[in-house]
């Protein structure tokens, strides 16, 4: 029996998580799951490549396929704030890996594309909403969604929201959360600055870490390369290329 067949996951994520030959949970994995699919809130210091993701979208699935409700016009059961684009797809694209057998509707909306055709998908609603600050507020302010049906709120990447210069967009989209939610906060470090803005979304969050703050996450390869100073600026061109 698998870790995640222990945890008592439903069977359309476990089927899922078989055919894609995912059985082994990393250290953020099995810190937080469980305390998630208790309910709780969350403030994990990790970095990406960590595992994370998984971390925070398995138990939420769990919740979907477990208490069932229709999808809330022009709104969202769990909604993900991700500081990228690039990032915000990738989560979305997990979330449609891990519950592909549970007929979820997944939307993913940021900045840089035709906002109409985002209008147009939220409007039946969606269950699971990934997004990019400023996006998502361009969309409330149209009135394309609502945030007053939100169960599940995770904020991902912290730190990387402060440096791209978020937070007052972030307090903007913490007034129009319910206060009846549970909340996720994820960050790569912990200094003061980011953990007071946690503790403006959580409630008695469960607390855990996976890696010293500031350094490279387990999954990042790497290696140095000893090279003469007439090969350097050659060797650094081709790595920008690659």
């Amino acid at each position: 029996m698998s870790y995640f067949e222990e945890l008592g996951l439903a069977q359309p994520i476990l089927k899922a998580l078989a055919n894609s030959g995912y059985d082994t949970p990393t250290p953020i994995q099995t810190q937080a799951i469980p305390p998630l699919l208790e309910g709780r809130d969350l403030c994990g210091v990790a970095q990406t490549g960590t595992g994370k993701t998984a971390a925070f979208a398995l138990p939420s699935l769990h919740r979907f396929a477990t208490d069932i409700k229709p999808r809330p016009l022009g709104g969202c059961r769990m909604l993900v704030l991700s500081p990228t684009r690039e990032l915000a797809a990738q989560i979305a694209e997990k979330f449609r890996d891990y519950g592909k057998y549970l007929g979820l509707n997944i939307q993913c909306v940021f900045g840089g594309m035709p906002i109409y055709s985002q209008k147009k998908k939220l409007q039946s609603g969606a269950d699971i909403l990934v997004a990019t600050p400023g996006r998502l507020l361009d969309l409330i302010e149209q009135r394309a969604v609502t945030l007053k049906d939100v169960e599940i709120f995770v904020l991902d990447e912290a730190d990387q929201m402060m440096d791209l210069g978020f937070i007052q967009a972030l307090k903007r989209i913490d007034l129009l959360l319910p206060k009846q939610r549970q909340s996720l906060f994820f960050s790569a470090t912990m200094p003061k600055a980011i953990a007071e803005l946690g503790n403006r979304f959580l409630n008695n969050p469960v607390r855990v870490s996976v890696t010293p703050q500031a350094t490279t996450a387990e999954r990042v390869e790497q290696y140095v390369t000893f090279v003469t100073q007439g090969r350097k600026a050659g060797l650094a061109q081709l790595s920008l290329a690659g």
